[in-house]
């Protein structure tokens, strides 16, 4: 007669602490809004999560709540306070704390549910977007162009132009772009492999952006140029 094998024990499943069951809604809403948006319902983000909704409410008794969680989870905890270390670091030149600061936030922004959920949100309330340009403009942009104008050797304190920043933003929203095409558009860079060049493509824009700035920005008009030069002459 065969014996009938002892059948096995049935797996129990683990029981998450508070702190790991709020992550695992936290990460299932980033999956979940980078997908469908940020209109996506509560309740199909709870069974897609594999939970019920009355455990979704009682750690997030709101979307909004669940929103803002998802917004320092992906946007502001994403910045590093080594950035603003880098670009204040007096012994590095323009290029190179550009260079080094765009590599490495282009490695925390060119993710799938970085891109998406930015573009979902500012088609639609604009509220993560507007919270995350406040964070740049207050701890990026301003040492920007403060390097900027060293680098093309203005003196100057006064608060960033309208133009200045305007064409910062040409260096900063094409690196962006990147990610954009990558993720939204779902367009190939330049090549199924081209993640593996993006530091390059964004040296590459950095060093236009540097060559072009001080001409752009900051050269004597001509109408100057020619009444100085006419001046020296006739000295």
């Amino acid at each position: 007669m065969t014996k009938t094998p002892p059948a096995e024990p049935i797996a129990t499943r683990k029981r998450l602490s508070t702190a790991e069951r709020e992550q695992q809604i936290v990460q299932g809403a980033i999956r979940f809004f980078s997908d469908r948006g940020l209109d996506g319902q509560l309740r199909d983000l709870a069974k897609n999560i594999g939970v019920t909704h009355a455990l979704l409410y009682h750690y997030f008794p709101t979307k909004q709540a669940l929103i803002d969680r998802v917004y320092v989870e992906l946007f502001e905890g994403l910045w590093k306070p080594e950035w603003e270390q880098i670009l204040d670091d007096p012994a590095l030149d323009a290029h190179t704390k550009f260079t080094r600061f765009y590599c490495d936030y282009a490695k925390a922004i060119f993710r799938r549910d970085f891109v998406r959920i930015l573009v979902f949100s500012g088609l639609s309330d604009r509220y993560i977007p507007d919270r995350f340009f406040v964070l740049l403009r207050e701890r990026l942009f301003p040492r920007l162009i403060r390097e900027t104008r060293r680098h093309c050797g203005v003196v100057s304190r006064a608060k960033p132009s309208a133009r200045e920043l305007e064409l910062l933003m040409g260096l900063h929203g094409g690196i962006f772009y990147i990610g954009l095409r990558r993720w939204v558009y779902e367009q190939a860079v330049h090549g199924a492999e081209a993640s593996e060049h993006d530091e390059t493509y964004i040296c590459d824009r950095v060093q236009g952006y540097l060559l072009s700035v001080k001409d752009v920005l900051y050269a004597e008009p001509p109408a100057a140029r020619s009444a100085r030069t006419g001046r020296t002459r006739s000295a």
